[in-house]
């Protein structure tokens, strides 16, 4: 018996929960949120309902404009939201970029994975008409299955994430934030001291170093040091 649509109905179900949270924490109407993303009112309840389930650019843009990380939607931790707003955006013209480029992210690691577009799509429980649109981008693709075909290809949804843009940088600085959140009080503290910035700068530059110069380096010093 094939289980992937119940998992994919079950995570829509999960997802629509995570989503009507956020929304009544940001203190959001259903029609607010619609028009942030360009959807219907009747699609974003259909989003919370678990009935319909949003494409990665449409939740990318919904936890833009929530102000929560977009973790959040796996389960995770929520950190404060973003202390000023974040530059507005083309609502339309993100939404058909992101896909087209979800979609050729897909199509590329389709083929590294060696497969055909029949092959992809029957494993994934979609017909192969529908999984060409996905790959050209003129249809959004809802998580869940995009959660399933990213698996299937050997790849993670953070793969196929936003990493440019308003929204992608938005998502690095949630990240770095919940990182620095992950150090202890002590290295929070030494590297919120400027005082303390050549010490950093010094740290990323040897992180950028080979090994074979690392070793040069460490041999200098110990020729300094006896």
């Amino acid at each position: 018996m094939d289980n992937r649509p119940i998992a994919a109905a079950i995570r829509s179900k999960k997802l629509g929960i995570l989503i009507r949270g956020a929304r009544t924490a940001s203190d959001k109407s259903i029609e607010e949120c619609a028009e942030a993303i360009n959807i219907s009112n009747e699609r974003m309840q259909s989003f919370e309902r678990g009935e319909d389930s949003p494409s990665l650019p449409e939740l990318e843009a919904l936890a833009f404009y929530l102000k929560v990380p977009l973790d959040y939607f796996w389960g995770r931790d929520v950190v404060d939201s973003l202390q000023k707003e974040l530059q507005v955006f083309e609502k339309d013209r993100l939404m058909r970029l992101r896909n087209r480029v979800i979609g050729a992210n897909l199509r590329k690691a389709r083929l590294e994975a060696g497969m055909t577009s029949l092959e992809l799509a029957d494993s994934v429980s979609i017909t192969e008409q529908q999984l060409d649109k996905y790959e050209l981008g003129t249809e959004s693709i809802p998580l869940p299955e995009l959660e399933l075909l990213a698996n299937t290809v050997n790849k993670t949804i953070k793969d196929f994430q936003d990493n440019r843009g308003p929204i992608g940088t938005w998502i690095k600085q949630q990240r770095a934030m919940q990182h620095f959140g992950d150090l202890s009080p002590e290295l929070q503290d030494f590297i919120s001291k400027p005082i303390n910035r050549p010490y950093l700068e010094i740290s990323q530059r040897l992180s950028e170093m080979s090994v074979e110069r690392l070793r040069a380096v460490a041999e200098g010093l110990l020729e300094i040091t006896l």
